[in-house]
């Protein structure tokens, strides 16, 4: 199962209005096994970029979400960060994380990234990504599946 994290310093950006969801242009982009994740660290694109996945058909930099929302869920009392599924056209990519980043800002700042677990391939074909959270409800331990990049429970 693919999981999400956010980067740490991210956190603080979103707050002092350094990172804005909505109106900024973010970026996902594709990240080969390489990579060694840093939540605490690593805080802008460049601490990442040198892992970026190639491929034939990848454009370097990743794709830029459309249809960003910003939403609050006041009966579980948490915040969604979400977009429309991502498709990456006609690629030919092997990559192991997809990381978000802000393009609009100076550095690039980090957000949160997508672990799938393990190397993922595409071959000549459109690779979608249907963001879909999966939490486990702390109170039942049930676990769930709903749209969304990202969430935070108030």
């Amino acid at each position: 199962m693919a999981f999400y994290k956010w980067y740490g310093p991210a956190v603080g950006k979103v707050f002092s209005k350094q990172i804005d969801w909505v109106n900024d242009t973010i970026k996902v982009a594709l990240v080969k096994s390489t990579y060694t994740p840093n939540q605490d660290t690593h805080d802008e694109w460049a601490d990442v970029s040198a892992n970026e996945a190639t491929g034939t058909g990848y454009t370097a930099g990743g794709v830029a979400l459309s249809s960003k929302t910003l939403t609050y869920n006041t009966s579980n009392n948490w915040w969604t960060f979400d977009a429309a599924d991502t498709t990456f056209p006609n690629v030919t990519v092997t990559f192991r994380y997809a990381v978000f980043y802000d393009d609009s800002v100076s550095g690039k700042p980090l957000i949160a990234y997508l672990d799938f677990g393990s190397s993922q391939s595409a071959t000549a074909e459109d690779l979608k990504i249907t963001w879909d959270y999966f939490y486990q409800d702390p109170d039942s331990g049930s676990t769930t599946t709903d749209s969304g990049i990202l969430r935070v429970q108030v």
